[in-house]
């Protein structure tokens, strides 16, 4: 937890207290005591700063001071989700990594399962993505969106969703018994990229059609192939590496 983060409604006057996970963390990990500083920042909104003021058995009291702008995230993913469990960690990864908005659709080898767990619920999956931005030191919550019906979500809903927006990446090694080429995409100054990543099973010739229509080029990690997660966090590296570049 490099960053102590605040909903909104939790700042009164300038003062936050709470006795939760995070109040743990300042007094075990930490070893907090009163007058000392900690990195802090808002849900959605700046970072900065706060002092304790006082420890009350397991309760903190802090006075906060937030006034820098959060480090913006960068990317956004269309993701063909894993199964619920490996969905789960990779969520606090999701957010840790800058991506904005994360669109679920229903490719065709996504597990019917899927669409029933409770980890699609807001009071589920949240916590994971603050989580996340704690870790990173950043504050931009990313949003989920979930489209069961993959090819009614790229024709009816892609264009207006990502108007402008390069480049676009589809990950996928192969598709009718042919390898992906390798591609270093060219990023444009203030241009949100988009990357959409298949089941564990691969997107469909269909599906890749689909999105070779809307521009996406193809991009491979090479001939291995990859769980959802692993490749997944493989990718925003190489993509986050290039963007700095």
């Amino acid at each position: 937890m490099n960053r102590i983060l605040f909903e909104p409604c939790e700042v009164r006057d300038g003062l936050a207290t709470f006795s939760d996970v995070r109040a743990e963390h300042i007094l075990g990990v930490l070893h907090g005591e009163v007058g000392q500083t900690l990195k802090t920042g808002i849900i959605d909104g700046p970072i900065g700063t706060s002092v304790i003021e006082r420890i009350d058995g397991k309760a903190v009291t802090v006075r906060c001071a937030h006034d820098t702008p959060s480090l913006p995230p960068w990317i956004d993913l269309i993701l063909a989700p894993p199964r619920p469990r490996s969905m789960k960690r990779l969520l606090p990864q999701l957010a840790s990594l800058g991506v904005r908005r994360i669109f679920l659709v229903g490719a065709e080898k996504v597990e019917k399962a899927f669409w029933g767990a409770q980890l699609l619920k807001e009071e589920i999956y949240r916590p994971l993505l603050v989580d996340g931005l704690q870790q990173a030191g950043t504050t931009q919550l990313p949003t989920i969106h979930v489209s069961r019906n993959f090819a009614h979500f790229m024709k009816r809903n892609f264009d207006s969703t990502f108007e402008g927006q390069n480049p676009r990446i589809v990950a996928h090694p192969y598709a009718a018994g042919t390898r992906s080429q390798a591609l270093r995409p060219v990023f444009v100054r203030g241009q949100i990229p988009v990357l959409a990543v298949g089941p564990e099973g691969g997107w469909t010739d269909a599906e890749l059609a689909l999105l070779a229509e809307k521009g996406f080029d193809r991009m491979s990690l090479g001939p291995r192939i990859l769980r959802t997660d692993t490749a997944l966090i493989a990718l925003l590296g190489i993509l986050m590496s290039l963007q700095s570049s």
